[in-house]
């Protein structure tokens, strides 16, 4: 009998994944886990997924962090939860304005679930949904059915508190990383922590119009200093502050000394795509980032 709920499981699992376009699910601990979306650019299969979401299972309902790149992508994130557990998503948190942090709200508003953000990131949400969901149709062509901006029912400005069966839910807001309104979520209980956008792992992080590198390296310390026990991140797979610290901290502090330099000898934005970033060529879109993100970073440093 135990093996052949093993395979029923097991067949479940497969079908979920399936239906999630690319999605996988790893457990950091008992009832918290990381979705691990695919790495690179949002398209037709992954229906914009291409992140890493968080799910905390309660014995009064799931916490789901971040919704889904769109309504289907939402969907499918819901198939693979279905996988996992039968406990129902109560709540999703928005921690940040990229739009698999906040698009596919829709379909769990439809689904009877609170959704909480950041103020700065609902006014990120309002000023950039019209433009995100033109990029959305580009990229994932005829996948946007059901898809509409739908925003928040709970914001905060710094800090919001929730306890939801027994599992305390700390969401801060400590300034712009890559987005204006990136927040954290803190389980001070076991010490799990979801970045958001605030931390990539296993690819390269990219620094964009919305970001601000040097406020960025804030956060992140910010983040850091509650010292997790895991970390679930926003792009890649589960990890630790260490792992974290070298592929995004290490990574913009790099990034700025090198483009300090080149400021400072005189420097110009078109030569700002020649600084070296070399040290972190082995991670996954390198080559399509590293010189954007110099751009972004020389434009932001040169009137500092």
């Amino acid at each position: 009998m135990r093996f052949i709920v093993s395979m029923i499981f097991f067949v479940l699992a497969m079908t979920g994944n399936a239906l999630a376009g690319g999605l996988k699910v790893t457990k950091a601990i008992d009832g918290v886990y990381a979705i691990v979306g695919p790495k690179g650019q949002r398209s037709p299969k992954n229906l914009a997924n291409n992140a890493t979401f968080g799910l905390v299972v309660t014995s009064e309902g799931t916490v789901l962090i971040d919704p889904g790149g769109s309504y289907k992508g939402a969907a499918a994130l819901d198939a693979l939860i279905k996988t996992v557990t039968t406990q129902p998503v109560k709540i999703v948190i928005n921690t940040g304005g990229q739009d698999h942090r906040w698009i596919g709200n829709s379909y769990w508003r439809e689904k009877g679930a609170k959704i909480i953000a950041s103020e700065t990131a609902v006014a990120d949400h309002k000023d950039r949904g019209s433009l995100q969901m033109t990029m959305l149709d580009n990229l994932i062509k005829g996948q946007l059915d059901g898809t509409n901006p739908v925003y928040a029912d709970k914001t905060f400005a710094e800090t919001h508190e929730f306890n939801l069966g027994g599992v305390v839910f700390e969401i801060h807001h400590k300034g712009q990383a890559h987005t204006p309104g990136d927040s954290f979520v803190w389980l001070p209980q076991s010490k799990v922590m979801f970045t958001g956008d605030i931390v990539y792992v296993e690819r390269l992080l990219g620094v964009g119009p919305m970001s601000n590198a040097g406020s960025w390296i804030k956060v992140f310390e910010a983040m850091a200093a509650y010292r997790p026990r895991y970390l679930v991140p926003g792009h890649g797979d589960v990890t630790d502050v260490k792992r974290a610290t070298a592929e995004t901290y290490d990574y913009l502090v790099h990034l700025r000394k090198q483009m300090a330099a080149h400021i400072e000898n005189g420097g110009d934005m078109i030569g700002s795509v020649k600084v070296d970033q070399s040290a972190f060529s082995s991670l996954k879109n390198f080559s399509e980032l590293a010189k954007r993100n110099a751009q972004q970073v020389f434009a932001e440093m040169e009137f500092e």
